[in-house]
């Protein structure tokens, strides 16, 4: 099983491992109650070496890009990102991922661990006649994240150049205590953060020059801080038996002209399932694969997809696959936990919300 260039060092550091995406990353240090209030009040640092970067570069690759994936990035300004879907031609869901646009000619993709090669394999069928150059770099990369509400106190000093200029979804290459990296202003937890690429024989200079000023955190506290912010996971909230349309990102291709792989089963389409939120006063969390039904009924209306006690917000938090034709906010349901239903709303998303987001 793969592992990122930092193994060794989660190891000295006493991490617990599991496999994701395929990949043997660090679930956990101690307390991963203790590294999601990190990095909801100061700063954790995550090893997200796993993740998939692919480089595409010529004349064509925004074109290239705008028929590969959902969203238009013709439109893209240089130095900015954009969240984005890649989907079959039925179109379902192949990937949920990120594009940074670096200059006119040259644009890196970031997509799921588990879904790297599948992603390039759609890439490389998808290139035609597109005058681009596809680069896999996803073996030669590390991807360090700093985040929390003062990861930038903590990259100031160490960075070229000013970090804080970056506006949300923005990108520039800078050096990092020497190190050169590509600094982006993205993250998966909700809070304000950085995620810093690095070529895999720099990635243990980089976390070693910012560990000193955050707490190590696992998969385990980014799972819970993505479910408050109510960010998808792939496998769970996204899969290829979903569209972009139930996902709630119509409005990505709602005015594209482009043609693009899918938009012929897309255009038009009506949602089949929506992603709602569930909360509940109760303390029993809901969990993956539990069963929801309208409150006092017999009416099954959709499935949980991720669910677990909020440390932030101190009660059972959920998202879920519903009937759209019962998702309205306000609505009372209950879910099948272990065999005993218990009381949950449907509630607006996202659960938690930095302050000055």
């Amino acid at each position: 099983m793969p592992q990122t260039p930092l193994h060794t060092t989660h190891e000295n550091l006493g991490a617990t491992f599991t496999d994701f995406g395929g990949w043997e990353m660090p679930l956990k240090y101690g307390s991963e109650l203790e590294e999601h209030r990190a990095v909801r009040t100061d700063v954790g640092i995550f090893d997200l070496s796993h993740m998939g970067e692919i480089t595409i570069q010529g004349p064509d690759a925004a074109a290239f890009l705008d028929y590969a994936l959902i969203s238009n990035f013709t439109a893209l300004k240089d130095g900015k990102a954009k969240y984005s879907m890649i989907v079959a031609e039925d179109g379902g869901i192949l990937d949920d991922l990120i594009t940074y646009r670096f200059a006119e000619n040259h644009f890196m993709v970031v997509p799921n661990a588990g879904n790297t090669a599948a992603v390039w394999a759609a890439f490389e069928a998808r290139k035609g006649d597109f005058e681009v150059q596809l680069t896999n770099n996803s073996e030669a990369f590390a991807l360090v994240a700093v985040q929390g509400p003062k990861s930038l106190d903590v990259l100031k000093p160490l960075l070229s150049d000013d970090a804080s200029a970056l506006s949300y979804y923005s990108s520039a290459w800078m050096t990092l205590d020497g190190v050169e990296t590509i600094v982006a202003r993205t993250g998966y937890t909700g809070e304000d953060g950085f995620e810093l690429f690095c070529t895999r024989e720099d990635a243990q200079k980089v976390w070693d020059a910012v560990i000193g000023s955050g707490t190590p955190c696992g998969l385990a506290a980014r799972d819970s801080l993505r479910l408050e912010a109510s960010m998808p996971l792939y496998g769970h909230e996204l899969t290829a038996e979903i569209t972009p349309v139930e996902a709630g990102m119509g409005r990505a291709f709602a005015k594209k002209e482009a043609d693009f792989v899918g938009k012929d089963a897309l255009t038009g389409r009506e949602p089949s399932v929506v992603i709602a939120g569930l909360t509940s006063e109760q303390r029993r969390a809901a969990r993956e694969g539990a069963e929801v039904f309208l409150a006092s009924s017999d009416e099954k209306i959709g499935v949980v997809t991720s669910g677990q006690p909020s440390p932030t917000l101190g009660h059972p938090v959920a998202l879920a696959h519903l009937d759209p034709q019962h998702a309205e906010l306000g609505t009372d349901v209950e879910i099948d936990i272990r065999g005993r239903r218990y009381p949950f709303t449907i509630a607006p998303t996202p659960f938690y919300s930095r302050e000055d987001a």
